[in-house]
């Protein structure tokens, strides 16, 4: 049974999953942060911890396993007591344990369990598709500060002589270039009223012509029949959350040209356009669905399930 996968799927709703006689995994909230250091600016996301003491069976895990193999509860909680049984096994040889997408578990010299989480995935359903980012650095203030020092290294010196001179050649290009503004600036003037006047009378062309016109329909189209499928059902799988409407429809398009009853199922409270693979009714069904999805096309797809109202 693929318990790895189970563990991760619960996380995204739950703060604590117990595998009995083990131990449990924990996620905790984390508000979005900024490295200073590197410049990177972090999401807020779910941080995944083990605590070796909570042991006891809460269902919770077990439940999910049965529901997702088709089995019995007692039949899905005898597979999970394996699972343990092997996990603390290869513990005990030394031996680092893989769980996907949830992190690393070994064993140090005086037997306590050291866990690493996998950072890459993030359990936090309200900040899906949203990733770190680096800030780069502005370099403007070091721009200013070599200028500066080229200004120190090679001063230009100029004589009392020679700045006389320069001030009335200054005098005569200010008032010069006071003139040829005033001209200029009557001179656009007129080009700027001229445009106007001809933007007018295009205005009045145009709704002229488009008074005049008639428009007749001789052969009306035909009717166009749509079979559009009407989907329903509160487990869905999602593919993608995105910022912009039309890269939304344009997933959606994609993953409807591969075979899938692909659609938008609106906004989040945070404003992210979501689309998912196909909504299901039956949970079991949903479960087995994403796994396909997961193996075959997006192994980052995950159930949203909406409440019923």
């Amino acid at each position: 049974m693929h318990f790895s996968t189970y563990i991760s799927d619960l996380l995204y709703r739950y703060e604590c999953v117990i595998v009995p006689g083990f131990g449990a995994f924990l996620a905790h909230r984390v508000s979005a942060y900024h490295d200073s250091k590197t410049q990177t600016f972090f999401p807020p996301q779910k941080r995944i911890s083990f605590n070796a003491q909570l042991k006891e069976n809460d269902g919770l895990l077990a439940n999910y396993a049965a529901s997702a193999e088709n089995l019995s509860y007692t039949e899905a909680l005898r597979n999970l007591q394996e699972f343990a049984y092997e996990l603390e096994q290869k513990l005990i040889k030394n031996e680092t344990v893989v769980l996907d997408k949830i992190g690393l578990l070994s064993q140090n010299e005086v037997g306590k369990i050291i866990f690493e989480p996998i950072i890459n995935t993030n359990y936090l359903t309200e900040a899906f598709g949203l990733s770190s980012y680096v800030s780069k650095p502005i370099t403007r203030e070091v721009l200013n500060e070599e200028v500066e020092t080229l200004e120190e290294k090679a001063p230009i010196h100029i004589s009392a002589a020679r700045r006389n001179n320069w001030m009335k050649y200054a005098a005569v290009g200010i008032l010069a270039i006071g003139l040829s503004g005033s001209l200029g600036f009557f001179y656009f003037k007129d080009i700027a009223d001229h445009n106007f006047a001809e933007k007018q009378k295009a205005e009045i062309a145009v709704e002229n012509t488009i008074q005049q016109a008639t428009f007749t329909i001789d052969n009306p189209l035909p009717a166009i029949t749509l079979n559009a499928f009407k989907p329903k059902g509160n487990y869905h799988i999602v593919a993608g959350a995105f910022r912009v409407p039309e890269n939304a429809e344009t997933r959606v398009q994609q993953l409807r040209e591969a075979g899938y009853k692909a659609r938008s199922i609106g906004e989040n409270k945070y404003g992210l356009h979501q689309v998912v693979y196909g909504s299901y009714t039956d949970r079991i069904e949903a479960v087995k669905e994403m796994r396909e999805i997961r193996n075959n096309d997006n192994p980052n797809a995950w159930m949203l399930i909406q409440e019923i109202k």
